[in-house]
């Protein structure tokens, strides 16, 4: 009887540590998962930045350069002179705008002079002035024990949530709501078209695996609900200190 017990005690224990050696390699795998999401996240935004540059603002500072060759050419009237000045005016002006459009899609200066209560208020109402959706934000959050790096966490999470409800769930309504202290939770919801959730459990986009990964880095947890027809929910939670 005491050897069965024996016998019974250790393969019971070797299933409940094999379980838990199956629960680790499920985590490693999962953050694996999340860093390589983070990863191809960083890639495709250096690519987007750079097509930016090239394309846009290289472009048009390669036209000023032939604007201020002409400048040199002899013979010009006033009129001329008058008329390729303007260009290269209009041309460094457009250059400077699409310069700080890319400064601000790195790091919204807002976020930085005034942190992320200010940063989201005005996110919203840039989408609110589109008129084709009403973002409606409220806080009961300071965020002061937050760092520069995690509020940016928070305010892309919310960026890709309110672009997901737009593009993908063509949204008109978007509440959204932050309130905690020291731990601090987001309830996101939108009327959108929604979705099946067991589909998107199995298959999941780049941009909520964005979303996954800032959630690892900001040591939270992230849930989200919905249904075709019924609009979706997410509701997401971080340490605040």
């Amino acid at each position: 009887m005491g050897t069965i017990l024996l016998l019974f005690f250790y393969f019971s224990k070797k299933k409940v540590i094999k379980k838990e050696l199956e629960k680790k390699d499920m985590e490693l795998l999962h953050q694996k998962e999340l860093l390589q999401a983070t990863l191809l996240v960083q890639e495709e935004e250096r690519m987007r930045i750079a097509r930016d540059l090239h394309d846009d603002i290289s472009s048009k500072l390669n036209v000023v350069a032939l604007n201020s060759h002409l400048l040199t050419t002899e013979g010009l009237n006033n009129d001329e002179v008058t008329e390729i000045t303007n260009n290269i005016t209009s041309l460094v002006n457009k250059a400077l705008e699409n310069s700080r459009k890319i400064a601000h899609d790195l790091l919204p200066p807002v976020l930085e002079k005034f942190g992320l209560n200010a940063a989201l208020e005005e996110l919203c109402l840039e989408y609110n002035s589109s008129k084709t959706v009403t973002v409606e934000f409220e806080s009961k959050c300071n965020f002061k024990g937050l760092d520069s790096t995690k509020q940016l966490h928070v305010f892309r999470i919310i960026q890709e949530l309110i672009n997901n409800s737009i593009r993908h769930g063509h949204a008109t309504n978007i509440q959204i709501s932050f309130w905690g202290d020291d731990l601090v939770a987001c309830t996101y919801s939108d009327n959108g078209k929604g979705f099946d959730i067991k589909n998107v459990k199995t298959k999941k986009g780049l941009g909520m695996q964005n979303i996954e990964s800032r959630i690892f880095f900001l040591d939270g947890s992230i849930t989200t609900t919905s249904a075709i027809g019924k609009g979706t929910t997410t509701l997401f939670n971080f340490k605040c200190v």
